[in-house]
């Protein structure tokens, strides 16, 4: 579950961040809040650590290995739903960690792709501009978080 799972979600934010990077160069409008706009985040989530990216990397790396070790440790006694959430936080991490290594964009040294603004009214934003991967990555935390939660209680 895990595999197919992170192995889904780095093919589907490689090719939508290829998609952004040829279609959403100006503002895209699509509905409500919602804008398509390609930006560029050398720093950690929500665009913090601008300029700390060779730390925000090897952060990066420690806590897929961490992850790594917990999908493995899943597979042999956990359950499809943490396999699942484990998937997300993998695949989301390693796709983000690949614009960083191996995406090259003039400019942009270290930086990954994002283009999700969802909360934008006029030209003021509400939240940060994000990526599939980025949503793969809170989801997966908060699925994984519910069900550790659940773990611990006996029904009454």
């Amino acid at each position: 579950m895990t595999v197919l799972t992170g192995t889904s979600v780095i093919v589907v934010d490689q090719l939508t961040k290829s998609w952004a990077l040829r279609h959403t160069v100006a503002p895209h409008h699509v509905v409500w809040t919602l804008w398509l706009e390609l930006t560029f985040n050398p720093g950690a989530a929500f665009e913090l650590g601008r300029g700390a990216t060779p730390v925000v990397e090897s952060a990066v790396v420690v806590l897929i290995a961490l992850l790594v070790l917990a999908a493995r440790r899943n597979a042999r006694h956990g359950t499809r739903v943490e396999g699942l959430a484990l998937g997300l936080l993998v695949g989301g991490a390693l796709s983000n960690l690949g614009d960083r290594l191996f995406r090259h964009l003039p400019g942009h040294p270290g930086a990954v792709i994002d283009w999700i603004d969802a909360a934008q009214v006029g030209r003021r934003e509400y939240w940060p501009v994000f990526n599939v991967a980025d949503a793969c990555v809170v989801v997966g935390a908060i699925l994984l978080a519910w069900r550790l939660s659940k773990r611990g209680q006996r029904p009454a």
